[in-house]
């Protein structure tokens, strides 16, 4: 299962309609911006988690992090408490805002949503894909007793083709951005 698909299975159409109605956008437009965004936030966890202690620490963030609670509730996570913890997710996930900018901006091109609107979404969706992260690795906890099960777990999340490596959707997803 991939990223996007989980989020959109755990976050449910009445909760994204939510999200859409918070920037002035139908579900369609919604569902395009998350096409762009969730596979490079995916992207960006992807690379954190294979550099030295970036799974242990994310695996931290999704256990402790309190995460699930975005997922069902857009009001809290368009707070200003979410958006500050969304934008701290940024900044731990993509490193710079350059970068959340890039981001923004081909999404921008690929949805023909404003890429002022999208800088806005960013941080509430990067809640809810910590979120649907959380509830995902806890429904696999059981299944994944080990650290490696978490990482299997956490690599079929972000195979967005569902051929069995996740490394060739983030060089795709990179070479738009970097």
């Amino acid at each position: 299962m991939d990223l996007l698909k989980a989020l959109m299975d755990n976050a449910g159409s009445g909760n994204l309609q939510k999200v859409g109605a918070q920037f002035g956008l139908d579900s369609s437009s919604v569902e395009k911006v998350l096409g762009q965004v969730v596979p490079a936030l995916g992207s960006g966890i992807k690379k954190n988690t294979s550099s030295a202690g970036g799974l242990d620490s994310l695996l931290g963030a999704l256990k402790n992090g309190g995460h699930q609670r975005y997922l069902g509730n857009v009001e809290a996570a368009a707070s200003q408490a979410g958006v500050q913890e969304g934008n701290g997710i940024l900044g731990h996930i993509f490193g710079s805002k350059d970068v959340s900018r890039k981001v923004a901006a081909q999404a921008s091109s690929a949805s023909g949503v404003s890429s002022d609107v999208i800088k806005k979404m960013l941080p509430m969706v990067a809640t809810m894909v910590m979120g649907t992260l959380s509830k995902q690795t806890e429904s696999g906890a059981a299944a994944a007793a080990s650290a490696g099960g978490s990482q299997n777990l956490l690599s079929s999340l972000l195979d967005s083709d569902n051929d069995g490596s996740a490394m060739d959707d983030i060089l795709d997803i990179a070479k738009k951005f970097f």
